[in-house]
């Protein structure tokens, strides 16, 4: 299943009032190669961990509002949210297993 599209204006509803279930947010952009890399990995760790932690992106080019308050200067970026807060920043293409790895801390 593929990670679903948010914007500045259900960022907030989608990532900071989650609750206690994690929340990774990919910010990227259209334009950018690795960020086009680290899609597939995303939706396949989205399948994989279905039900333990929502995932979304967010075209930091069309979002500015959000990426500018996150302080968003290289993408892609995650950022995982837990109960509304940043907990864990990933910069940069990763692996599907190196990633995961990162992602397991938060569950």
């Amino acid at each position: 299943m593929a990670v679903e599209q948010i914007t500045d204006q259900t960022f907030e509803d989608k990532a900071i009032n989650a609750g206690d279930t994690p929340v990774l947010v990919d910010f990227w952009a259209e334009w950018c190669g690795p960020c086009k890399m680290l899609a597939p990995v995303l939706d396949a760790i989205s399948d994989k961990l279905a039900g333990k932690i929502s995932m979304y992106k967010l075209n930091t080019d069309d979002n500015m509002e959000t990426a500018q308050k996150y302080q968003i200067a290289s993408i892609p970026c995650c950022i995982i949210f837990k109960n509304g807060e940043e907990v864990h920043r990933i910069i940069g293409h990763k692996s599907q297993d190196a990633l995961e790895t990162e992602i397991q801390n938060y569950l």
